[in-house]
């Protein structure tokens, strides 16, 4: 079992990691790492006499990470609880602490969970490694997995039974990044902005109905994730990016093929995971997402694969003039596939019903048109589970328990914008109607807001955050003695225009607000027109040369930056219009 709390001595050559246990009689193994060598050793005896320089109590190692001056112990120092589920307590880190292991700076010689959302599992490698490769140096109860996502348990009651409310989403730890510089999917099938949602209820069981001890437990589990085949949007400071739709210059033989190849293993690590995937694609059939939405489309008719179902759903079209209501027409879409699917059933230790597939849904970023219907969907299930252990009668349905429609609708726009931050750096939008039911104006002028700010955040400061990302999921590895990736590369001219625009503009400035004597009219006339002509002239500039002004990462280059293939190509089918609600299977 993984430890919930440390103690860290710390002496000049070594941090001491202690469990602390409410009983003084247990057994006491600590984790010894030597400041010399970087080693961890797992020590049977407790902890050392030894001059300590300092202690403090930890709830948890996050992990360890390699920076230029060395490795750095990353730990828990502040938590907070969350809720319980399943008899444990869950918890929310709240801070942390980053440690370096060398005591002076040199540098340094060379349980079982979901890989996919084991977050930190690049950080804890060292651990791993140690536990894997050294039988005698079994780790595992300092390791501890750390979801990115969200956790909302809640206790409530249903028409006067007690219940235990919860959403967890998980965040896969491959192919993390930001909303414009992170889509489509890479070569082993992984996808962007992949989570993982799973609903859990756990009822009080009816004294004259069950025979058991414990709780009902009921789950339900869907997946988002962005489009799988190879295709971006490119950043160039307009509001709308430039979208393509590519293959990767080094793996290019055939139109597309390798693209159908990476969907094929996304859809096979699916239906490992969850048996069969039913598709629902909520992107534009119209206009600038149409190529996305024809080339996915495309994709899984060539998969030709039996364990995939594909839904279209027009979401902008099928919901215009606020009626939000119209979501129900994909409900009874896929209302059949939702039947058979089930959802998992406990009562006590006794396991009823599991689920056989997963609803994957997707639009552009997986984000606003995703929520809704994720949550849509989650209701329906939830009714139909409530009637099957009498909660509700056959005819009731979860929108008429009005105090827990409150408390689950929050819980879904809660989810939907930690969901949306970690990806768009904002809250996610449409959440008036998550929490409310309906449309309202104010929750339009929100989304402008969040559109706005959205902007701004994904052109200019999402390369830092991006950069983040690469190092602590281990796709940047960081090399001693290289050339610095922060360095900026582009030509002078490019790097000077902002400045000579700012300069140029504040000086038109100082000509209209500074008075002037009237012999000079004509000079001041001849230099406001030189300096306008240089504003002009710079704005197209910036204008026409706009992906050089936005905040790219540093630490991974993007491949597609100067990809310059447009989306819009035949894909092998008619480029007809979509049918709404359009199925094959």
């Amino acid at each position: 079992m993984v430890h919930e709390s440390l103690r860290v001595y710390i002496t000049p050559d070594t941090y001491t990691l202690v469990p602390v246990y409410l009983d003084p009689s247990s057994p006491t193994r600590s984790l010894v790492i030597n400041r010399d060598t970087g080693s961890f050793v797992l020590n049977h005896n407790g902890t050392d006499s030894v001059p300590l320089l300092t202690t403090l109590t930890v709830y948890g190692i996050f992990g360890v990470i390699r920076l230029l001056a060395g490795e750095y112990l990353i730990a828990i120092t502040e938590r907070e609880r969350v809720g319980r589920l399943g008899g444990h307590d869950i918890f929310q880190a709240r801070q942390y602490s980053l440690t370096p292991i060398a005591k002076d700076f040199r540098h340094l010689t060379e349980s079982e969970a979901d890989d996919r959302f084991f977050w930190n599992r690049h950080l804890q490698s060292k651990l791993v490694d140690i536990t894997l490769n050294n039988p005698d140096q079994d780790l595992s109860d300092f390791i501890l997995p750390v979801v990115f996502g969200f956790v909302s348990i809640h206790q409530t009651s249903i028409k006067s039974r007690p219940t235990n409310f919860a959403l967890i989403s998980r965040r896969s730890r491959f192919r993390n990044g930001t909303r414009f510089f992170s889509r489509g999917v890479d070569r082993d099938g992984n996808a962007s902005n992949y989570v993982e949602t799973e609903q859990i209820v756990e009822v009080d069981p009816l004294e004259d109905r069950y025979e058991f001890e414990g709780k009902v437990k009921l789950s339900y589990v869907q997946t988002r994730g962005s489009i799988p085949i190879y295709w971006a949007q490119i950043n160039n400071i307009k509001y709308t990016p430039k979208l393509i739709i590519m293959e990767l210059p080094d793996t290019f033989i055939c139109e597309d093929i390798f693209s159908l190849q990476a969907a094929r293993r996304h859809f096979d690590e699916q239906s490992k995971y969850y048996g069969k995937t039913i598709v629902v694609n909520l992107v534009n059939k119209r206009g600038y997402e149409f190529p996305i939405c024809e080339a996915f489309k495309n994709t899984v008719y060539r998969l030709g694969d039996p364990r995939l179902s594909y839904y279209y759903f027009d979401f902008h079209h099928e919901c215009r003039n606020m009626r939000w209501d119209r979501i129900q027409i994909l409900i009874d879409q896929i209302e059949n596939e939702l039947l058979q699917q089930g959802y998992f059933h406990a009562e006590g230790s006794q396991i009823c019903k599991t689920q056989t597939s997963v609803v994957r849904t997707n639009c552009m970023d997986c984000l606003d048109r995703t929520n809704v219907v994720q949550s849509t969907i989650a209701k329906w299930v939830l009714t139909q589970q409530l009637r099957a252990i009498g909660v509700l009668s056959n005819k009731e349905r979860i929108d008429e328990v009005l105090e827990f429609m409150h408390l689950f609708r929050n819980t879904w726009a809660d989810n939907a914008d930690v969901v949306s931050l970690a990806y768009s750096g904002t809250g996610a939008l449409k959440t008036d109607f998550t929490r409310t039911g309906k449309r309202t104006k104010e929750g339009m002028l929100q989304d402008f807001q969040n559109s706005v700010s959205r902007y701004i955040t994904n052109n200019f400061l999402d390369g830092s955050r991006q950069d983040a990302y690469d190092l602590l999921t281990g796709n940047y590895e960081v090399k001693f003695r290289a050339m610095s990736p922060f360095v900026d590369q582009r030509a002078v001219h490019i790097r000077l225009a902002p400045q000579v625009l700012s300069v140029s503009t504040i000086l038109i400035l100082l000509i209209f607000l500074i008075p002037h004597s009237p012999e000079y009219v004509t000079l001041i006339r001849l230099v406001t027109f030189a300096f306008l002509a240089v504003i002009v002239f710079l704005v197209r500039f910036i204008v026409n040369n706009g992906s050089e002004y936005v905040g790219w990462p540093s630490l991974v280059p993007r491949e597609y930056r100067y990809f310059r293939t447009p989306a819009t190509k035949n894909w092998g089918m008619s480029q007809t219009e979509l049918s709404n609600g359009e199925k094959f299977d």
